[in-house]
């Protein structure tokens, strides 16, 4: 009995040993691939739109910049999830309230939710295609007003921007890789970095 305590008490020690390591460099390269994938965002959106109207800048898209440069090997944060995640989230979101615009209290637990199934169904489960969803039917009335456009701009076009600068920074160290075991990034680190 004793030696089973003494490993469990081991094995814990280990455990939070791992989980309260700083690691610096990793830390500074979530913070520069989350500055420059939000703030190109912004930067696009403070050009082109109109201050009183965040329309381009959501939401979800700070959600999605802690899984993708702060949890990069996490299977929530992998190219199909971020992508098919907000989309068919921000399609759910959208269908859902031109079906019932009215309705507060059925049309944004019913997004969020339909959403969600929706995900586990395409295998794209991504929790910020949550927000995205709920963003269509509690957003301003410029986001209301785009209709299916929302898909497009600002979900697929934010999305993607997320997803370059992802592709950018994640694999700019020899220590982080992203997409995590995908032929690209191999070849990316292999061919670009090393010249």
């Amino acid at each position: 009995m004793k030696k089973r305590i003494k490993r469990t008490i081991r094995i814990s020690k280990y455990v939070i040993y791992k989980e309260t390591l700083v690691d610096y460099r990793e830390h500074f390269w979530s913070f520069v691939g989350a500055f420059f994938g939000i703030g190109l965002i912004a930067f696009l959106h403070s050009q082109f739109l109109p201050t009183l109207e965040n329309v381009f800048l959501i939401g979800s898209f700070g959600a999605s910049s802690v899984l993708i440069y702060g949890a990069i090997q996490s299977p929530l944060a992998q190219p199909r999830n971020l992508i098919g995640g907000h989309l068919v989230s921000a399609i759910t979101g959208v269908t859902v309230f031109k079906l019932c615009p009215t309705i507060i209290w059925l049309s944004a637990p019913l997004a969020v939710s339909l959403a969600i199934v929706l995900m586990q169904i395409t295998k794209t489960l991504h929790p910020p295609g949550g927000a995205t969803a709920l963003i269509a039917i509690i957003g301003t009335e410029k986001i209301k007003s785009l209709g299916y456009l929302y898909v497009l701009s600002p979900v697929l076009t934010g999305t993607l921007i997320l997803f370059i600068t992802a592709l950018l920074f994640n694999n700019m160290t020899p220590n982080r890789t992203y997409p995590t075991n995908s032929r690209f990034t191999r070849f990316f680190k292999k061919k670009l970095l090393t010249k």
